[in-house]
């Protein structure tokens, strides 16, 4: 059996030796990256990096699976218990969320509930729980799919990648280049030029300012934003837009008294426009 295939740990009862054993050396892989040609940060199987959020009790399972998810390219935030992930999700917005039921402060299904109130952010549920019932109940209570302990590295960066696939952002164009005067953002490459020079951005301010590009000329709604780029359809703080907007502002050299690509619309939201 291959490497990939071995379980990252047993269901229940794991030690801290079995996990390190049974965690496949992935030592080479960044080696394998550039050997490919891949850009920085990228996974080998996705477009790019994904953030994820994994919510386990357990320090064990919890490092193993860091290790194996971190190995195969991602950026893995995680939580011991419910309330933390939710603080982490609604002030982070990772992309998908590895949510274990058997947590301390509150039962998985009322967890999971709590996400789907604020957040449309993917939920993998990740248990050793194996009955029917159990799987049915998750998917019905909003989970995007469920895999049942032992898995292996393998399985479960498989099952990430096809809900992510499953879940495209909307207005997630790979048609080319976006250009707005002299800004340039290339969406494949996730490159973002100001009259030739590269910025410096993070995922997020990279997604902020290629959903207001798409839409360039356009007032789009701070609750627009929330929705498509933080992915949070049923709300949440205004500040945190605003405050993205500002470290964008500061990156395109410009100021909110003073703008040139990002405009405010008071009462209303937020434009991207070459300047004259």
């Amino acid at each position: 059996m291959s490497a990939l295939c071995q379980p990252v740990a047993p269901a229940l009862g794991w030690r801290s030796a079995e996990v390190a054993t049974r965690i496949p050396n992935w030592a080479n892989r960044a080696q394998h990256h550039r050997y490919r040609g891949l850009r920085p940060g990228q996974s080998r199987y996705l477009p790019l990096v994904a953030q994820l959020l994994l919510v386990e009790d357990d320090p064990a399972i919890r490092g193993a699976l860091i290790r194996a998810l971190t190995e195969y390219g991602h950026a893995v935030a995680s939580s011991p218990d419910a309330m933390g992930a939710l603080r982490q999700i609604l002030e982070a917005a990772p992309d998908l969320v590895l949510l274990d039921l058997g947590l301390p402060d509150l039962e998985g299904y009322e967890a999971l509930r709590m996400i789907r109130a604020v957040s449309a952010v993917p939920v993998v549920i990740i248990t050793a729980r194996d009955d029917e019932s159990e799987i049915i109940r998750a998917l019905d209570a909003g989970a995007d799919d469920y895999v049942i302990k032992p898995f292996g590295g393998g399985q479960i960066e498989a099952r990430i990648r096809a809900v992510l696939r499953r879940v495209s952002r909307p207005g997630d164009s790979r048609g080319g280049p976006l250009e707005v005067g002299g800004l340039r953002l290339d969406i494949d490459a996730h490159v973002a030029t100001l009259d030739g020079a590269p910025l410096d951005l993070s995922r997020r301010e990279f997604d902020l300012l290629h959903y207001l590009a798409l839409h360039a000329g356009q007032v789009v709604a701070r609750r627009d934003l929330l929705t498509h780029v933080w992915r949070m359809p049923y709300g949440g703080a205004d500040k945190t837009v605003d405050v993205h907007i500002s470290w964008l502002r500061r990156k395109l050299g410009e100021t909110a008294q003073q703008p040139r690509y990002i405009h405010t619309v008071r009462g209303v939201g937020v434009k991207l426009s070459a300047p004259p």
